[in-house]
């Protein structure tokens, strides 16, 4: 049994800060945040509006309409989308699916930050080729750019979050004029010792909301030791990345050689050359680099293989490769053979 990509959607909402602004706000300089960080604009939401559920639901119409499925024939829809959502202590899940009318599905989430994307096609795809399911929505969205404090320089490599949402349809066995793709193996590795090294100083159990945490802007993302993480990520960022992706290859029949298009979450410009460079692709042909976007949580692979698409690097026959890193630390990746239908 194979089990197929049949649909995907996108949405990301009209709100645009630019590079320049980023630039303003935060006193590091235009080039900087153009150039080395990579980011000349991304989107993000108004306070009011497009809120996780909404973006969410945005790509989930797009990503069933584009498999012919309705949302009637879902038997799953797992959210993998950020913990920053609508409310606290709440399924997002079950309100998408609500709202989409999947009533003959059962909703769940899943989390690994911004490693999410190839962790969530991972599990879909064990359900379906175990034969208890036959149709899974997976659906994200982020908007965690609300959690940024611009004037604090040690969350500064996270000034490129933006918004956006995506999904898509996974089928058991669907017909081969059907399939956009057939998702094949997965890898993750995760590094645990930098597990506090980006957090939210309160609104947790630790550190409970209150009128002092609010006074003290603690509400905000933040890095406690940016020199530390810095020193001890830097050596094992880039072996990671690499382990994951021949990992996910070789369980999947492939090797680096076979690869012909890599959605990578984005990462500043240097690195995310040096990446590709290392896994033998073209950072020009064979990828999308998201700095019209900025990063987006686990949105960033479908937004990135989309943009490849209206560019014409991704054709069928060739190997796709979703690669992702999220804080905590963990790195993932999942092998998919294009087919274009």
């Amino acid at each position: 049994m194979d089990v197929g990509l049949t649909g995907y959607g996108r949405y990301v909402p009209e709100g645009v800060l630019t590079g320049a602004e980023v630039a303003e706000r935060s006193g590091i300089p235009e080039e900087v945040v153009v150039e080395k960080m990579g980011m000349r604009r991304k989107h993000v939401c108004p306070p009011d509006g497009d809120h996780c559920t909404d973006m969410a639901l945005e790509a989930a119409d797009d990503a069933l309409a584009d498999a012919g499925v309705d949302a009637a024939d879902l038997d799953l829809v797992l959210y993998h989308g950020s913990e920053y959502k609508d409310h606290i202590v709440w399924s997002a899940a079950a309100d998408i699916a609500e709202r989409l009318g999947a009533e003959n599905a059962y909703a769940t989430e899943s989390y690994t930050l911004c490693a999410g994307c190839p962790v969530a096609l991972r599990q879909a795809r064990a359900q379906l080729l175990a034969e208890e399911l036959d149709t899974v929505l997976l659906v994200t969205a982020s908007r965690e750019e609300d959690l940024l404090d611009y004037e604090n320089e040690r969350s500064s490599f996270m000034f490129n979050f933006g918004s956006g949402g995506a999904a898509c349809v996974l089928e058991a066995d669907p017909a081969p004029d059907r399939t956009k793709a057939v998702v094949r193996e997965s890898a993750a590795v995760t590094d645990g010792s930098f597990s506090e090294d980006v957090v939210m100083p309160a609104g947790g159990s630790v550190n409970p909301a209150s009128h002092d945490t609010v006074d003290g802007d603690l509400h905000y993302l933040d890095v406690p030791d940016p020199d530390g993480m810095k020193e001890r990520l830097a050596p094992v960022s880039l072996p990671n990345y690499l382990e994951v992706a021949d990992g996910a290859l070789s369980r999947s029949g492939y090797g680096r050689e076979d690869v012909d298009f890599v959605a990578v979450t984005h990462m500043k410009r240097s690195f995310h050359r040096t990446l590709l460079e290392e896994l033998g692709v073209d950072p020009e042909e064979d990828a999308y680099y998201l700095d019209e976007y900025g990063h987006m949580q686990s949105v960033d692979q479908v937004v990135a293989l989309d943009e490849g698409l209206d560019r014409g690097r991704v054709a069928p026959g060739d190997v796709v490769l979703f690669l992702a890193a999220g804080t905590g630390y963990t790195w993932s990746a999942t092998a998919l053979e294009w087919r274009g239908a």
